[in-house]
């Protein structure tokens, strides 16, 4: 056995099963209500989840991640169910897939270099809330009894542990608080209440949809949308898994994995899905590290629903809220409420707008979007303010500008407004040595400050431009080429 394929696999057998065990009984009703938001039967949802979490196992880029359905997808789905029907959204899952492998082998994995760490903070943040807030309509005009099974279930999380860390403490959860509830003949919400468990094995399903553009047309709107939110998604809880276990992910892979995933999901009954933060939490917690344990979570989950759903169908939502309670608390990053006095307010208004509007719209897409755009808006802002122009009388009416920092578009206007046009001078040097000119408003801005010296009878002479400066000067300036001069002074 090659080192490599034991470190992936077999190097954490014992967590991994046992934690693969916990995932897929956690997965159970979280499928089946993704599977009733986006209008579809609940063997949809299961069978997703069977065959994301197995191809992921193999495929993905981030061992002992956990991708299933998921609810950010199944809400992009209602519409497109609704208008056309289940065949389209099995089409529509087949192009995610299709679409989620470009972005792949586009390198597009690469981008999330781009997201800050404050954005990274107000997506767990927003996500923690999420799952809470998830837990919220099983905690509503409920009987006593639910109330005191989930506070077991959290005392029994917190406090197994200290006895041994040898077995997951949610799965002691799951098992105790099913035995009572069936000892004592409790009359709450179970697991079968949430919607019927399928009776037989997925079996291969070629969409019955015609193979023509007008399908194409109908299926692209949301099969585009469902790319860009399971790869933000899955990519982002790379990350933040990648921190859990102190391991690197190749994000690229992840990005074909992914769509693998949705192909395979697609071609067997099942709806799009993409990486889940509370369960790949659940699983890191529970010991999970290696892809053995995405597998098991996969495999188990099937052999529950169909062989098991006797059993499966008395576990109390009371358990599993309990074990999701804990997910929300652990996935939440209580440091960045502790150190937001030390942040600078720049990091904290990033970190709360995304919190903000992934709550509000339930849009993972939309505030990760919101907090890249601000947090670069606020990165070109800083770094423009870094601009120092000195002025130095070399003789007599010949004065050396000497610019000092970044130029381009956030500040090109302090570059012009340093210069003093009206000055009685025979000549004028700009020094750039310690300048770079960064896009085509630097150089327009450049252009500008020659060009009005050059109407008040002034001469003027640039030196210093760096390689990369004067590649982009040469190519789009216009002062140093008296051609291009008259045609903008209407010659």
């Amino acid at each position: 056995m090659s080192p490599s394929l034991h470190y992936n696999w077999f190097s954490n057998i014992r967590g991994d099963i046992l934690s693969g065990l916990v995932v897929a009984l956690a997965l159970i009703p979280e499928a089946i209500a993704f599977s009733i938001i986006a209008g579809v039967d609940p063997k949809v949802g299961l069978y997703a989840s069977f065959c994301i979490a197995v191809i992921t196992a193999f495929a993905g880029g981030r061992p002992g991640m956990i991708s299933a359905a998921t609810g950010a997808m199944a809400l992009l789905m209602v519409t497109l169910v609704k208008e056309h029907g289940l065949q389209y959204l099995l089409a529509a899952t087949l192009l995610t897939g299709v679409l989620q492998i470009i972005a792949g082998y586009l390198r597009l994995g690469s981008l999330m270099r781009f997201v800050s760490r404050s954005v990274v903070t107000g997506f767990v943040n927003a996500l923690a809330i999420l799952i809470f807030m998830a837990q919220l309509p099983e905690l509503i005009d409920v009987t006593w009894h639910v109330y005191a099974m989930t506070a077991a279930g959290l005392f029994i999380i917190y406090t197994f542990p200290l006895l041994t860390k040898k077995i997951p403490s949610p799965l002691v959860c799951i098992l105790v608080l099913t035995a009572v509830a069936m000892a004592l003949g409790l009359d709450i919400r179970t697991v079968g209440d949430m919607g019927e468990l399928p009776d037989a094995l997925p079996i291969f399903l070629w969409p019955e949809v015609p193979l023509n553009l007008e399908t194409l047309w109908i299926i692209l709107p949301y099969s585009l949308p469902l790319a860009v939110v399971g790869l933000l998604e899955s990519l982002m809880t790379a990350t933040i898994v990648d921190e859990l276990t102190d391991t690197p992910s190749d994000k690229n892979r992840e990005c074909k994995g992914q769509g693998l995933a949705n192909i395979g999901a697609g071609l067997f009954g099942g709806m799009a899905g993409c990486a889940m933060i509370g369960q790949s939490v659940i699983n890191v917690k529970s010991g999970g590290r290696t892809r053995l344990s995405t597998l098991i979570a996969g495999v188990v989950l099937l052999i529950l629903v169909v062989f098991l759903d006797e059993w499966v169908s008395q576990i109390p939502m009371a358990a599993l809220v309990a074990v999701m309670i804990m997910v929300s608390i652990g996935t939440f990053s209580w440091d960045s409420l502790i150190n937001m006095r030390k942040y600078p307010l720049s990091t904290n208004i990033v970190m709360w707008v995304t919190v903000a509007v992934v709550v509000a719209t339930h849009n993972l897409a939309f505030g990760v979007f919101a907090g890249v755009l601000l947090a670069a808006l606020f990165f070109a802002n800083k770094i423009g303010q870094f601009l120092f122009i000195g002025k130095r009388e070399r003789a007599e009416n010949e004065v050396t500008y000497t610019v000092v920092g970044q130029v381009f578009f956030s500040s090109s206007d302090k570059f012009i407004g340093a210069f003093d046009f009206k000055a009685d001078l025979d000549r004028v040097v700009i020094d750039l040595s310690r300048a770079h000119f960064w896009d085509i408003t630097a150089v327009s801005a450049l252009d500008k400050v020659v060009l009005k010296f050059r109407r008040e009878g002034i001469e003027v002479e640039v030196i210093g431009m760096n390689e990369a400066s004067a590649t982009i000067v040469d190519r789009f300036a216009v002062h140093d080429k008296p051609d291009a001069i008259d045609d903008l002074m209407g010659h």
